[in-house]
């Protein structure tokens, strides 16, 4: 690319606002379009920045034109303004591909279905603690361009969602992690699990012998479709149940990473803790050893590491009844493992989009630790149909304030009450965040 083309970028927030601003500093014709209307915080970037855009609707004309088009990772490939682009002949891209061709820096990219968000963050904060030039972005916090429109640096550590991968094609990971591959976003992939799980090993795309993949051995898609592959790169892979072979894994209470001499650690010295966390942790040390950080530095991040907001968040304990805000799991497979790390009887909210949960997967864990559940969204009719003959008792409600006073009113000393709804928030919330942050604030308010 040069500085004569003309970029159209589709979506105005986070990503595409990125994208916009990193555009300008490069010299391009750039002009932003986003269906609805244009969050005032990113409106004034834009303006700030004499960037042209559009909001309410889309000049297709004026889009059709460009020699590129950004697409913000919220927006279906199905639409019709996408769809005339490709017929057109349009290269479509991420913003994560096109931001890519602008740093000199090594990125670190981290997806899965559930963990990426904890896993790069516990990647960032051994790099950091290494002493590396190193960032946090993507799918979480800012956007890979906005924070190379603000300077370069030595590494970028990139969270991952499948739709940004979507739109990537010539991007070259240094360091490659791919974490688990369960049935999420179904409704963006045809309902066919099989589409979903290509999309997500598109991170191993353009892996060569200078480059590294890290992945979860123990789950069979994701063994099933690497052995399909065929990658000629450094592999990691690493397990709670094997051994040989393994670059990292957990044998009698404590976990082994065998990269560049062997690193040893206690389970019980992680900061995180549970099966899940585990496996974060070890892909997380791997990492770091790859990048030559010192043994004692690796161990000591992996142990003093405070866990993200939204993710298993303890909030406050009221008259011996606790707290917990997992706001952050938008689908069956993350909620499992959030109920799997309770050691109380759980009084267990829920709901919201759904997105074509099979919830017959947590029956079972349910059975075990559930002792009520809340539903929080305005459809609850299969969550009432899956559960009613496991769990006696089940409310309904459409506000964080009402579901959080049902649990005060229902748990008892000594049980939680835990957010974690399976399903994602825009049915009554912004975004999951929002729900989280209700969520803390009624409990503050009890």
């Amino acid at each position: 690319m040069n500085d004569k083309l003309n970029i159209s970028i589709i979506g105005a927030g986070e990503s595409g606002v990125g994208a916009a601003q990193l555009a300008k500093k490069h010299g391009f014709n750039v002009f932003v379009s986003d269906f609805s209307s244009i969050k005032p915080k990113f409106k004034s970037v834009l303006d700030e920045e004499q960037i042209q855009y559009e909001e309410g609707g889309h000049d297709f004309d004026r889009i059709l034109a460009s020699d590129c088009i950004v697409k913000s990772p919220g927006i279906p490939e199905k639409v019709e303004l996408i769809q005339k682009a490709i017929s057109n002949k349009v290269p479509v891209i991420s913003e994560i591909e096109f931001a890519a061709q602008f740093t000199s820096g090594k990125l670190v990219c981290v997806t899965g279905s559930n963990g990426k968000t904890t896993t790069a963050s516990l990647i960032y904060h051994i790099m950091k603690k290494g002493g590396l030039d190193a960032v946090l972005c993507g799918n979480v916090g800012d956007s890979f361009a906005g924070k190379l429109a603000q300077s370069d640096h030595d590494y970028f550590v990139i969270e991952l969602s499948s739709f940004q991968l979507d739109g990537m094609y010539k991007t070259k990971p240094f360091i490659s992690v791919l974490m688990n591959i369960t049935p999420d976003h179904l409704d963006r992939y045809e309902n066919d699990f099989e589409l979903y799980a290509d999309s997500k090993l598109r991170i191993t795309q353009n892996l060569d012998e200078n480059c590294h993949f890290i992945y979860n051995y123990d789950d069979e898609v994701i063994r099933r479709k690497v052995e399909a592959l065929d990658l000629k790169t450094n592999m990691h892979p690493f397990s709670l149940t094997e051994t040989k072979g393994m670059s990292g894994y957990k044998q009698d209470k404590q976990i082994t990473i065998n990269i560049n001499d062997q690193l040893n650690m206690s389970i019980y010295d992680l900061a995180l803790k549970g099966s899940h966390n585990t496996q974060n942790s070890l892909a997380s040390g791997i990492a770091g050893r790859i990048l030559e950080i010192r043994k004692e530095s690796v161990r000591e991040s992996l142990s003093d590491f405070q866990n993200v907001e939204h993710r298993l968040e303890f909030v406050a304990s009221i008259h011996g009844i606790g707290f917990v805000n997992d706001s952050k799991a938008t689908n069956v497979n993350s909620t499992w493992y959030a109920l799997e790390s309770m050691e109380n009887k759980t009084v267990w909210i829920v709901g919201g989009v759904d997105k074509g949960n099979d919830y017959s997967a947590l029956e079972e864990m349910v059975a075990e630790k559930v002792s009520a559940i809340i539903c929080l969204g305005k459809d609850n009719e299969k969550i009432l149909d899956a559960f009613s003959g496991i769990v006696d008792t089940i409310v309904e409600t459409e506000s964080a304030t009402e579901a959080v006073a049902y649990g005060y009113q229902i748990a008892e000393k000594g049980e939680t009450v835990l957010l974690s709804p399976a399903c994602a928030s825009f049915d009554l919330f912004e975004n999951f965040e929002d729900r989280g942050n209700q969520f803390k604030a009624a409990v503050r308010a009890l």
